[in-house]
């Protein structure tokens, strides 16, 4: 198979078929608490992204030429959380000096993506499967565009959701559940659609 299509192939199921939010559930705590906004969510997508891209372009050699051959394979989820927080401490302090009023509305979740399961779980599954570097970048390319684009389109229905008329009982996090469930079931209907690893 082509190269380039594979790689493009890998893009689309990270991004829509085995969506890192809706089909394996990871990041649902940003997911939740920053997408109130548009432009929270969208700030804490790009953030994602480039957290997610960086760990993988970092940890993907370290495991492979470090930790390996060392004997030390052991070591890997500690190591990845490490990298994890010395990217995020990064982008804080950048974020912080060049947009205040972005680093305001992310607030306490900005240092949470050093917690957040997605950015582990990429770095984690792409060593687990064993992937090339390049079908590493490929998973992690898609899945954080994916985080990027729910996220985004969440914050959107919510925003709708907060200017309707939803039963008091249902008001805030019930109905973002409700609606984050229907979005699942939604994309749940293109599993099975790319049969991935290749």
């Amino acid at each position: 198979m082509n190269g380039l299509f594979v790689f493009v192939l890998a893009i689309i199921n990270g991004m829509l078929i085995n969506n890192v939010l809706l089909s394996r559930f990871y990041g649902i705590c940003p997911f939740l608490g920053v997408s109130k906004k548009t432009s929270s969510a969208l700030g804490m997508g790009l953030a994602v992204i480039f957290v997610i891209m960086l760990a993988t372009v970092i940890c993907w050699p370290i495991y492979n030429y470090i930790l390996v051959p060392a004997d030390i394979a052991f070591m890997d989820t500690i190591t990845y959380i490490l990298v994890i927080a010395s990217i995020v401490q990064l982008i804080e302090m950048v974020i912080k000096k060049y947009s205040p009023s972005l680093y305001k509305a992310l607030g306490v979740y900005l240092p949470l993506i050093t917690t957040n399961c997605a950015v582990l779980g990429v770095a984690q599954g792409n060593t687990d499967q064993s992937y090339s570097f390049l079908a590493s970048v490929a998973n992690a390319l898609g899945t954080s565009i994916g985080f990027a684009l729910i996220i985004f389109v969440f914050s959107t229905i919510r925003y709708r959701l907060d200017s309707s008329n939803t039963p008091r009982a249902f008001k805030g996090i019930p109905v973002a559940l409700v609606t984050a469930a229907i979005m699942s079931m939604a994309f749940l209907g293109l599993s099975g659609m790319v049969d991935w690893p290749y």
